[in-house]
């Protein structure tokens, strides 16, 4: 049993993936296409992402399921597929690949550059992940990619001067093709978009939106994020 946290991968037993292909949510089941995808994804033995959770569970329920999302690629039309399992149905956990596992993906103007930036960050010893149609297709092997394709970062800090370096560090990159998106995301598990972050740091702004597990709202970080 594992407590819920975004952006982690997941991977299901056999007997759960049976059970989310015969019994999806809604009426009518799963269209042709969705239960192609699934099939692949059980044969295939590729993990799952947990996505925001249900709300007003209670501490005592909090843990007994797990809300998944799969993004789908593009021979599957880029769907997006979201189910409930048992959280006893989780076989083991991880995360997105590193920074710079993606570099040959990139464009190659940006290689060298990007190299840079996964170095830099490593400097200040925080964890960055890539997510989102990077972080997929590397997982995969898969068609995600298109010429618009952000790299979407989840950078994993343990302090505010952390971020602060990590977000500096993310405004400077001297590439914007691809863009860098993402988030910061804390100890606890509170995550911040890294621009919204900065502009919060710069005084531009009083709240940030901070995603949880369970929602998301605006805060003011000064109440959590210690320096």
């Amino acid at each position: 049993m594992i407590a819920p946290r975004r952006q982690q991968l997941v991977w299901l037993r056999a007997e759960a993936w049976l059970r989310v292909q015969a019994q999806p949510p809604g009426a009518d089941g799963w269209d042709k296409q969705a239960l192609e995808c699934l099939q692949y994804w059980a044969r295939s033995d590729f993990p799952l992402v947990l996505t925001r959770q249900r709300p007003g569970r209670t501490a005592e329920r909090a843990h007994e399921s797990l809300a998944l999302g799969l993004p789908a690629p593009a021979c599957w039309e880029r769907r997006r597929f979201l189910v409930e399992v048992p959280a006893g149905s989780v076989s083991r956990v991880g995360r997105f690949p590193s920074a710079d596992a993606i570099t040959e993906d990139l464009p190659a103007r940006a290689r060298d550059d990007w190299r840079g930036l996964c170095t830099a960050l490593l400097r200040l010893q925080v964890a960055a992940l890539v997510y989102g149609s990077y972080g997929w297709q590397q997982l995969t092997g898969l068609a995600y990619l298109h010429p618009h394709s952000d790299v979407d970062l989840l950078v994993v800090v343990d302090t505010s001067s952390q971020a602060d370096a990590a977000a500096a560090l993310l405004l400077g990159a001297s590439f914007d093709v691809p863009r860098i998106d993402g988030e910061i995301v804390f100890g606890d598990g509170a995550a911040v978009p890294w621009r919204e972050w900065a502009t919060w740091r710069a005084g531009r702004v009083e709240r940030v939106l901070v995603k949880r597990p369970h929602g998301a709202a605006l805060e003011d970080p000064r109440s959590w994020a210690a320096a």
